[in-house]
């Protein structure tokens, strides 16, 4: 009888880890065909393998310039997002003043509003800014700018859960020793945070690197193309040719997969950890 809870348990981790590998070896193996293989043996191991597909994408200098594109945007949102939201949820978790609970409660509500639905919002108020002389439209910067607005909200709530549990004491004994507010901040609590910093550094590197919603929508010119969005012109393109369309997708995958594998420590630490064991 004890057994059975566990038995059902390595059942259903074994069913949803077949359901999420499958579709990548299918993608990882129909790289390595033809598309005449993958109609007739979409399953079976590519023997011989065909690199044809792999070295004509490396050799296209779009692909490396959405590469290089991606990286840029991925970077710079994180580091926008984690400076911003640090500061942020410091200040709500650490600092009194009047209206803090409103400030808060405004932060929770960007919850509720879903980058689908705002979306168009968004495009709007960068082409007012556009009429303006402000060119936000086509740039990689409006890309920036408009993923670490959306990535706030729920990083905030994050962070602020992990300031608010270091001990006041800690923070009281500080001052007295001449410490500011932002001396505080800026020497004392990124060692305390530092698993909730990487956790949360990790989740939008994730999430800019995949995301295609901002660049389809803010970006025109094939110069500035992410991989997400030159992933799916590129499937409109070469519709028919499945393999090529398999390599470049599978060599697009290939660094969120590494930078997983190496971030999944940080993310499970940074979620699950206190900020401080008092």
């Amino acid at each position: 009888r004890k057994s059975l809870p566990r038995i059902a348990q390595y059942t259903v981790l074994g069913i949803a880890t077949i359901l999420i590998f499958v579709p990548i070896v299918i993608l990882i193996f129909g790289s390595l065909k033809t598309t005449g293989q993958m109609y007739t043996y979409p399953y079976a191991f590519p023997y011989p393998a065909h690199w044809d597909n792999i070295i004509n994408i490396l050799k296209t200098p779009s692909f490396w310039s959405m590469m290089r594109n991606s990286i840029v945007v991925m970077i710079s949102t994180t580091t926008l997002t984690v400076i911003i939201c640090a500061m942020v949820s410091f200040v709500l978790a650490r600092m009194e003043f009047r209206g803090k609970n409103w400030v808060f409660n405004l932060f929770t509500i960007g919850l509720m509003f879903p980058i689908n639905v705002a979306i168009l919002p968004v495009y709007f108020v960068l082409l007012q800014m556009q009429k303006l002389g402000i060119h936000m439209i086509d740039s990689l910067l409006a890309v920036i700018l408009v993923q670490t607005a959306f990535q706030l909200s729920g990083n905030i709530m994050i962070l602020r859960t992990f300031f608010t549990a270091i001990p006041k004491e800690l923070q009281d004994a500080a001052y007295i020793d001449g410490c500011t507010n932002f001396d505080f901040f800026r020497r004392i609590m990124p060692p305390l945070v530092k698993p909730s910093l990487a956790a949360v550094a990790a989740l939008v590197m994730i999430a800019s690197w995949n995301d295609l919603l901002v660049p389809l929508v803010v970006l025109n010119s094939e110069k500035f193309w992410t991989l997400p969005l030159g992933t799916m012109q590129f499937q409109g393109q070469y519709g028919q040719d499945l393999a090529l369309v398999s390599a470049f997708v599978a060599l697009s995958s290939i660094p969120t997969i590494i930078f997983y594998f190496f971030a999944e420590k940080q993310i499970v630490a940074g979620m699950t950890a206190g900020a401080v064991k008092g």
